[in-house]
């Protein structure tokens, strides 16, 4: 079919009626909000802000960028965007493989999901057209299962299955969309919201397409220049310079331990000592890595696939011990057994939850077993076979699990405890410790999702891995240095490039690549004011759902607990000094936007 210019082909699906119908994105979304997270937040403001998450009145959108599935590099992913059941702020999340890809080759830009379906249905796409189909028969299963009944159905070739699970049926308020087995759209409750609405899965059936993107414009040259960037690897900030490709995202497991910036045991301490190498990427390189498989058009490969060798779990194949889950199903949870952790994480990709969230669930509910806190049978640390039992339970919202389900934000308040969970705006933190890396902690505080390393991923420069002077222990500073971070990454979840494309690539080439592939004049400039209205429009929106003066915080431990180990010994988060420099940087009124930011960015 004839893929049109971006923004065209919008699928609007109402799950109550069965009724689809491609609606064009009005031109000044798209202008504005670019595709991807933004344009999916300003479909989710227009269903409003007082809706209940798990309602049928939110929406659930699918959103690919302009670029996704191009032969653009690291052109592979899209978002998820919706009210989150765990936070109750508008959320984006993620995911990379095929399947974003595959949407665009099947003519299609996005999936707006509304109401509710009275039985268990999934979409089917192909040929640019939407078709809801039952899925009685499906309810109940893992992800793996899914994935492998559509393949029988439909044959492998050409397809790409994006599920919930378990979790999401039961919605488990962390429970996660997967795609291919393994790569998920992991934060914010989404797959929650899927199971409200009664949608098991989106399937896609569509062979690789030449990209809408031409070289009238350019595109050509502005592509090879960013390639030649994430490719160089004389530039120590490439990300096909060693760590990544090389060992993945686990590369930051011992750096960050060392400099006293690890959370562990649910972030009573700052550092896993000598137990962090037994998780860290250098040691499942060593000891259990058996492929690196990769995204659509990345030249990265961050992907490790592992197969477990011997203990309790031995043959298990999967893919991927990263970082962040690694981090909060070991360091946080004082396990050191990578075997474990990888059961852990598969047991997340199968049965549809968030590996963060869920390590944060289990520490802090570990922690209020050591305090004598818990209700039940309550988790000792480092118990993994009780961690498996759990998880399943979790999933099932059987006995202990059902209040884990919740989160650790609202089940640390069922046990009259709230301080023992590591969450902000009710979503858990990521690995990095706030006392350790002070620019990080902002990033938490003041993400509009809930606490994320992805909003503003400071720790690059705090870590070195960008030319950007930013001492991790100075709090000096940090105000400006993490909305910068925020307003680009906002641009690229936008187009939706991959992270890491960010390590070598800037304003320029993003400009570059968006104004020859729309066809229309688009500078470094534009980059950062697109950004920046687009992390405007998510605070509007939240403002708007009761997220007002006063919500930017951390927990108090990080705050009033200084840290006890080498590298950022004696240090806690001087996250007032900060707010003050970043709400000047943005000029918000104690994290609320003033109505004449909203106009002068054009958002009103």
């Amino acid at each position: 079919m004839d893929l049109q210019k971006f923004g065209q082909a919008i699928v609007h699906v109402d799950l109550a009626s069965g009724q689809t119908q491609m609606r064009p994105a009005p031109a000044d979304w798209v202008k504005k909000y670019i595709g991807a997270r933004g344009l999916g937040v300003r479909y989710v403001l227009e269903a409003g802000p007082e809706v209940e998450a798990l309602s049928p009145a939110n929406r659930l959108c699918f959103m690919n960028g302009p670029l996704t599935g191009s032969e653009t590099s690291m052109s592979g992913r899209w978002a998820c965007v919706t009210k989150s059941p765990l936070t109750g702020t508008v959320t984006d999340s993620h995911q990379g493989g095929w399947t974003g890809a595959r949407l665009r080759w099947a003519g299609l830009d996005g999936l707006v999901f509304e109401g509710r379906s009275d039985h268990p249905v999934y979409a089917f796409v192909e040929d640019g057209q939407v078709f809801l189909r039952d899925a009685s028969d499906l309810w109940g299963k893992g992800i793996h299962e899914t994935v492998a009944l559509f393949e029988e159905r439909y044959g492998e070739k050409d397809l790409s299955v994006c599920a919930i699970g378990p979790a999401g049926e039961k919605m488990v308020r962390f429970a996660a969309w997967v795609n291919e087995d393994d790569r998920a759209f992991g934060r914010g409750g989404t797959g929650a919201v899927g199971g409200s609405k009664n949608l098991k899965a989106i399937v896609i059936r569509a062979p690789r397409a030449k990209s809408r993107v031409g070289d009238d414009g350019g595109w050509k040259a502005a592509r090879r220049t960013a390639l030649d960037a994430i490719r160089d690897e004389k530039n120590i900030t490439s990300p096909r310079k060693g760590g990544l490709s090389v060992y993945g995202t686990n590369v930051l497991m011992n750096p960050v331990s060392n400099i006293g910036a690890l959370g562990t045991r649910n972030s009573q301490v700052t550092s896993f000592g000598d137990k962090a190498e037994k998780i860290s990427g250098e040691y499942v390189k060593e000891h259990i890595l058996v492929d690196d498989p990769t995204c659509h058009a990345c030249p990265v490969a961050c992907k490790k696939e592992v197969e477990i060798k011997d203990g309790p779990y031995a043959g298990l194949r999967m893919e991927s011990v990263e970082y962040e889950p690694a981090w909060a199903l070991g360091a946080n949870c004082d396990n050191d057994d990578i075997g474990s952790i990888a059961k852990l994480i598969d047991q997340c990709n199968d049965l549809g939850m968030d590996p963060i969230e869920l390590g944060n669930a289990l520490s802090m509910y570990m922690e209020a077993t050591e305090r004598g806190f818990a209700k039940g049978k309550g988790l000792a640390w480092g118990d993994t076979a009780a961690m498996v039992a759990l998880t399943d339970a979790i999933a099932q919202r059987d006995g202990d699990g059902d209040l884990l389900a919740e989160g650790p934000t609202l089940a640390a308040a069922q046990m009259g405890h709230e301080e023992i969970a590591m969450a902000v705006k009710g979503q858990a933190l990521p690995a990095y410790d706030p006392r350790g890396l002070k620019g990080m902690g902002l990033g938490y505080a003041t993400s509009n999702r809930g606490a994320c390393h992805l909003r503003a991923y400071v720790a690059a420069a705090e870590l070195g891995v960008v030319p950007i002077e930013a001492d991790p222990l100075e709090w000096k500073g940090k105000g400006g240095l993490v909305k910068a971070f925020q307003d680009i990454h906002a641009f690229s979840d936008s187009m939706d490039l991959c992270k890491f494309s960010a390590f070598a690539e800037g304003p320029e080439e993003y400009a570059a690549q968006y104004a020859s592939a729309m066809g229309e004049a688009f500078s470094a400039d534009d980059v950062t004011a697109a950004g920046e209205r687009i992390y405007n429009l998510e605070r509007y929106y939240n403002n708007l759902a009761g997220f007002r003066e006063g919500a930017d915080t951390l927990p108090a431990r990080f705050i009033d607990e200084p840290s006890t180990l080498a590298g950022s010994k004696g240090h806690v988060s001087e996250l007032g000094s900060m707010l003050d420099e970043y709400y000047a940087a943005r000029g918000w009124e104690d994290g609320v936007v003033p109505e004449a930011k909203l106009r002068a960015l054009g958002i009103l």
